[in-house]
């Protein structure tokens, strides 16, 4: 690979010269410049961008902290696929790449999250899994890194934050579900310590109160980790004494373990039970159609890119005007996957 000092040593010019003038410094003739942009040209000369950015400060990179566990990674590849898209189309047009850090299951998260803030290879961060007293947030706060979060924790830094209208799709399913005569609704729950299991629960309370039904705390059911999930949490509902008609879930992948668990016992969704819960574009697979609520990803990325670039240009953004917190809107998706019992 060509150096700045084959450079130098081809147009039997200064190292300094040649480095000013790819630089395109004033001190430097345009004729020099021109000498050696086409020497650089030739030669296939490529400037050393870690240590450019390194003498500046700058890494140029974003990270985005995901945990590997199968309920941080909740919803997939698909998801968090399509929000690195969103991100990327506008950090690339301020020459800024996207990386994913992968916060082992076997780390605490916020020792991972130390190990990398002390490198120092990352301008900014996206934090995901976002917990209900999340220490990572204080964390990055002392560090004075800027910093997003994809949800909402108790701990408030100040920081922006984009989170996807769980609440909102609770409420919504329950509201339709209880139109439709359905009286025993259960409700999938990811992990304890996930900021999502709470706002699911609150809102789930508050809407079965508001429907006028008895709240059953059975009813709430943390699924099992893993592939098999959705064809567990079958079991688990058949089997329950109060045996449920409908249940709501926030994991786009725990739907197919139900039609699966579903079919395995001779059962069929839509009629033997209902399920209404957050879905992507992969639910056209499933046969009945299923009855679901979609987010818009790519544009869930652009805009936690837009907030993040916000306080990166001026870190002093929280106090001088608002930071960008927004509960991103669904999309409702009519399907075959809820039965009328009226």
């Amino acid at each position: 690979m060509t150096s700045i000092k084959d450079l130098a040593r081809h147009l039997d010019i200064s190292i300094g010269t040649v480095s000013r003038a790819l630089n395109n410094k004033t001190d430097v003739s345009q004729e020099t410049k021109s000498k050696v942009l086409k020497a650089a040209a030739e030669l296939g000369y490529v400037p050393n961008q870690a240590g450019r950015s390194l003498s500046k400060g700058k890494t140029n990179v974003i990270g985005f902290v995901l945990e590997t566990d199968s309920e941080g990674m909740m919803q997939g590849d698909l998801f968090f696929i399509r929000v690195f898209d969103g991100m990327q189309s506008v950090l690339t047009k301020r020459g800024l790449n996207l990386v994913a850090l992968l916060s082992p299951s076997n780390v605490e998260p916020e020792a991972y999250l130390q190990q990398i803030v002390a490198r120092r290879f990352t301008d900014a961060l996206v934090l995901s899994s976002i917990h209900r007293n999340d220490a990572r947030i204080n964390f990055l706060n002392q560090q004075g890194m800027p910093f997003a979060t994809l949800g909402r924790s108790l701990v408030d830094g100040g920081q922006p934050w984009l989170d996807l209208d769980f609440d909102g799709v609770v409420e919504d399913a329950i509201a339709r579900l209880t139109q439709k005569g359905h009286r025993t609704i259960a409700l999938a729950l990811p992990r304890n310590d996930l900021n999502l299991r709470h706002i699911m629960i609150e809102s789930y309370r508050k809407n079965i109160a508001k429907a006028g039904l008895q709240l059953d705390e059975d009813l709430m059911i943390r699924i099992s980790p893993g592939d098999r999930a959705g064809v567990t949490l079958v079991h688990q509902l058949i089997n329950m004494p109060q045996k449920p008609t409908a249940v709501i879930y926030s994991d786009h992948i725990l739907p197919f373990g139900i039609y699966r668990g579903l079919a395995d016992l001779g059962l069929t969704p839509g009629v033997d039970l209902s399920l209404i819960g957050v879905g992507t574009r992969l639910a056209a697979f499933l046969t009945p159609d299923l009855t679901y609520y979609r987010f818009n990803l790519f544009d869930l990325g652009v805009r936690i890119a837009e907030a993040l670039l916000t306080i990166m240009d001026d870190p002093t953004a929280a106090e001088g005007r608002p930071v960008v917190r927004e509960s991103v809107p669904f999309t409702f998706i009519e399907g075959q996957s809820i039965a009328d019992l009226t």
